[in-house]
């Protein structure tokens, strides 16, 4: 698939040089990105619940300048409404401050949308959508602090990227975030136990990130924010897998927690992006069961 990783090496036909500075690289894929107008991605999210490996995947297309876009979730089985041996997926639009989920299921009408305040989700929508959308992936990297440059590689696509590794501070990155993910940064750096992140990313020789893995960690199932509400109170696609539904109840424990990778992918640079946005009537206001 477009954006998975190939050849591995420090040198070779169509390598890159090696970075003068591997954190100032990193730090600058934000811009990078916005400066890149659009392009596909990819998203994959796995965690550990009741002894079980849950993932779930995303596809959809982002505009970078606007910090909007469109994903299509595919659910883990076992996800309210759905029949056994079904992985439902659900509809998202990522815009600044919000998140909107159609045919989420769980008490929302068929057809309708619901609407969700990212700053006011403990994770900062990191986890809670089921996806690290692809702004807010480039975002955290602006918190990178140690950085390593491990070579070249190249993708499945034929492009020669830079592959880095290191960790990230959350409060750092809320610090240096863009207006339009800054609100959801500071929750989240609020919400989670653990605000260093490990990541590793692939950047391409125009700067642009065409994958990044964030390994987010968190004690006693989901993030919890300043008035102790749970990452995924709002209905996320992740709320049931890491806040005590979907597959058997509570992913983490008091002692070592819960991990979540988050993985995004980024190809098809340029590629045409439109992110309509429901009507007022369409979106569903009343009680929103778990999933």
């Amino acid at each position: 698939m477009s954006g998975s990783s190939g050849t591995f090496g420090r040198s070779g036909p169509g390598a890159l040089p090696a970075p003068a500075d591997p954190r100032k690289a990193v730090r600058e894929a934000a811009a990078a990105l916005a400066e890149s107008g659009t392009s596909r991605t990819r998203t994959s999210m796995s965690m550990a619940s009741g002894g079980t490996r849950i993932a779930i995947e995303g596809e959809g297309g982002f505009d970078y300048r606007e910090g909007k876009g469109a994903l299509t979730v595919r659910l883990p089985e076992g996800t309210s409404g759905a029949r056994p041996g079904e992985r439902r997926t659900v509809t998202e639009l990522v815009v600044p401050g919000a998140l909107y989920m159609k045919n989420r299921g769980a008490g929302v009408p068929a057809g309708k949308w619901v609407r969700v305040d990212t700053e006011s989700l403990a994770d900062g929508n990191l986890i809670t959508a089921g996806a690290t959308d692809p702004v807010s992936a480039a975002e955290l990297l602006r918190g990178a602090r140690k950085v390593t440059y491990e070579g070249t590689a190249r993708t499945a696509g034929g492009t020669v990227v830079r592959r880095y590794r290191g960790t990230l501070d959350l409060t750092a990155a809320a610090r240096a975030a863009s207006q339009h993910r800054r609100g959801q940064l500071e929750s989240a750096a609020r919400g989670f136990s653990e605000v260093a992140v490990p990541f590793d990313a692939q950047i391409d020789g125009q700067g642009r990130l065409r994958k990044v893995r964030h390994q987010f960690t968190f004690a006693g199932g989901a993030p919890s924010g300043p008035d102790g509400t749970r990452s995924g109170t709002g209905g996320g696609a992740a709320a049931g897998a890491v806040g005590g539904g979907g597959h058997g109840g509570d992913a983490g424990d008091d002692h070592g927690g819960v991990a979540v990778a988050s993985t995004t992918w980024f190809y098809g640079y340029g590629a045409p992006v439109e992110v309509v946005m429901p009507e007022p009537d369409d979106i569903y206001a009343g009680e929103i069961a778990p999933f």
